[in-house]
């Protein structure tokens, strides 16, 4: 599926819990449906990953394609949050942390949240309701 120009693509770890909680809390939060969705380990994700020259075997960092630009880590998860509105927006404020504070912090979660939030053995399928936002 080609998602429409203003459509904003979050990329994430299909197997990983967390992630996929963090695209059903945004699903459950996006009044204007502006986002979509991708697995990481679907086709769509790895055509990202090759088109952004990024390693196809690493599903490490939440990821936000906006205006065919690439945002990874803790970049893309707060300006996900500001597109959100609602009051998520607030916490866009936390750019002003330094780059390497925000991404250590963000790598640090990422490292250990097969271990703190389990993982599946497939990856996460959406409701049927649902399928439209989902890439593959």
């Amino acid at each position: 599926m080609t998602p429409s120009f203003n459509k904003k693509i979050v990329l994430f770890d299909g197997i990983c819990n967390l992630c996929s909680g963090s695209v059903q809390f945004i699903i459950k939060r996006d009044k204007k449906n502006q986002f979509m969705f991708g697995s990481l380990q679907g086709e769509a994700g790895w055509a990202y990953l090759k088109k952004y020259k990024l390693p196809a075997d690493q599903f490490n960092s939440f990821m936000l394609v906006e205006n065919e630009k690439l945002y990874t880590r803790s970049a893309a998860a707060l300006r996900m949050l500001k597109h959100l509105g609602g009051g998520w927006q607030l916490l866009y404020a936390l750019m002003i942390v330094p780059a390497c504070i925000r991404d250590g912090i963000y790598n640090w979660i990422a490292k250990n949240r097969y271990k703190w939030f389990g993982k599946k053995e497939a990856c996460w399928v959406p409701a049927a309701a649902l399928k439209a936002r989902f890439l593959d």
